[in-house]
């Protein structure tokens, strides 16, 4: 069974090497990217994150960390400007995907944003990354706009 429960200082570590050891699905495969500059890049984002009003969320399996997600609580909605849910990333364990982990994250994400009266939860996601698409999907997420790029 998968527990979820808030994060601490104490799960930051955790949020780091789970984090940096899924970084490849959030890259189009297009896109040039060495592991180091993935890992800055993730470093800059965890910066960013505990440094203003966010949630981390831990999801456990028999009291082991398997994933986590994190969501800003205070970013404006880019159309009406009014503070949004956002997660800015999540991550599962590899071995431990297809068995409700996203779920369970996703599920006490858009409850705890409810009660903190958020209209809205966003999120990105890398458009190869079908496995995370059809999670959100099946959760009710729709797209509303798309990045597109090309390499030049």
């Amino acid at each position: 069974m998968i527990a979820i429960r808030e994060g601490g200082d104490a799960d930051r570590a955790f949020v780091e090497t789970l984090g940096k050891r899924t970084l490849r699905s959030s890259v189009a495969s297009f896109r040039f990217v060495t592991d180091p500059m993935l890992a800055v890049s993730y470093e800059r984002l965890l910066d960013i994150f505990y440094a203003q009003s966010h949630l981390a969320l831990i999801a456990c399996d028999e009291e082991s960390p398997v994933g986590f997600l994190l969501m800003l609580d205070q970013m404006p909605d880019e159309v009406t400007h009014m503070p949004q849910a956002f997660i800015a990333y999540m991550a599962v364990e590899p071995a431990k995907r297809g068995q409700g982990v996203g779920k369970a994250l996703l599920n006490a994400a858009q409850d705890e944003a409810r009660k903190r009266g958020l209209p809205y939860m966003g999120l990105m996601v890398t458009e190869e990354n079908a496995e995370a698409r059809a999670l959100y999907e099946s959760a009710g997420f729709s797209t509303e706009r798309r990045l597109l790029c090309k390499p030049l």
